[in-house]
């Protein structure tokens, strides 16, 4: 990367804008790679900030690593929905920190405000586009509750395809296994508006519980509690693209 002005570095990240964040800088809150720089001109390789012992920049006390895009998994929990401008429930941008905001971020694909587990955002445009489109047909796993109790046929029923109002051909699942009598694992490649609930309707059942854990080959981490969230690193965003 070709080298950048500290409060560039900073900008870029989410601290504020270019006045803000010269003034961190002359207020002596910023180091880099250990040592305290109060002059916001002064040139860094932002490529080498890479989170590294001793490579990294920190505002305060906390350390933070220079990151040219933002991906970011987050444990959704239940009550929350996917909008910068919520109608009855709180915004899962509320959950993020205010540099993640500062930077653009947006959910790719959403997740019902009842409906918890892995959703991923990001500040790429690109990135976005590609893991949200429809075309790309990225397999997601569902652990579904159901109302009542079924046996193999139900999930028998939901691959060979269902009936769906306004849908001029039947919807299957990818995959449908059933773990118990009302829990049953589910993989669509579709994002079709409340997708499982309907789907599940049709087969003559009710969703009581919905929880995504799986989006292409990446499984939701199980150290995140509902509301947390984690950068992506490479080895995830591999694990995204590698569902073959």
């Amino acid at each position: 990367m070709q080298p950048m002005q500290l409060e560039r570095i900073l900008h870029a990240q989410g601290f504020g804008s270019r006045k803000e964040c010269r003034s961190l800088i002359r207020a002596g809150h910023v180091s880099v790679a250990g040592t305290p720089c109060e002059d916001p001109y002064a040139d860094f390789d932002p490529g080498s900030l890479d989170g590294s012992p001793g490579l990294a920049f920190s505002v305060g006390d906390e350390v933070w690593r220079f990151r040219a895009r933002a991906y970011v998994m987050l444990h959704k929990p239940s009550g929350y929905e996917c909008s910068q401008k919520p109608t009855f429930h709180p915004s899962v941008f509320t959950l993020l920190p205010p540099q993640l905001l500062a930077r653009g971020v947006q959910c790719i694909g959403r997740l019902d405000q009842d409906t918890t587990g892995l959703l991923l955002l990001s500040d790429d445009g690109q990135f976005i586009h590609q893991w949200s489109s429809g075309k790309k047909r990225t397999p997601k796993l569902y652990e579904v509750t159901l109302k009542h109790p079924v046996d193999e046929t139900f999930a028998a029923k939901l691959v060979a395809g269902v009936e769906l109002h306004d849908e001029p051909a039947p919807i299957a699942a990818t995959a449908c296994e059933l773990t118990s009598p009302t829990t049953l694992l589910m993989t669509l490649c579709e994002g079709k508006y409340h997708q499982v609930k309907r789907m599940v309707g049709a087969a003559g059942n009710r969703v009581e519980a919905l929880h995504r854990s799986r989006v292409g080959g990446l499984t939701l981490d199980p150290a995140l509690a509902p509301g947390q969230w984690r950068w992506l690193e490479s080895a995830d965003l591999q694990q995204l693209a590698d569902y073959a």
